[in-house]
């Protein structure tokens, strides 16, 4: 194992939760916290860099297009032995058809975090909508 993977193996299972709050700087002030969370981690910074980009898709995703409130949480694990970040944004359910997105300035937000990803996805349940996605340590 890889230090990084050591220090993910020693925290694994440790979650950290954000609410989102509804406000246009909600996604900055949070990040800002996660990256504090991410130091404790250990994470190389090309590593900690991806979490903060998969966190900043996902949080902005909900922000535009779902109902609030919306929370992030961060789980540190194992997954067939390698350290990952689980991050997983969970809202109230898709927001009412309202203005058109400019599809210049959106849409490719999903497709980042598929590729930052060793795996990702999205669960439906009756309160609303969770993104997921686990990005490796290191």
């Amino acid at each position: 194992m890889t230090v990084t993977q050591l220090d993910v193996a020693s925290r694994a299972g440790v979650e950290y939760v954000f609410p989102l709050p509804y406000a246009p700087r909600a996604v900055s002030a949070v990040r800002r916290r996660v990256s504090a969370v991410l130091a404790t981690l250990g994470l190389p910074a090309d590593a900690a860099d991806n979490v903060l980009l998969v966190v900043s898709e996902l949080l902005t995703n909900a922000l535009v297009h779902a109902l609030p409130p919306a929370t992030l949480r961060l789980t540190s694990v194992l997954v067939e032995g390698r350290g990952v970040v689980r991050v997983e944004v969970t809202d109230n359910g898709p927001a009412a058809p309202g203005r058109p997105v400019d599809p210049d300035e959106h849409g490719r937000g999903l497709g980042i975090v598929t590729m930052l990803s060793a795996r990702c996805g999205v669960q439906v349940h009756p309160g609303g909508t969770c993104r997921w996605a686990e990005v490796p340590a290191g």
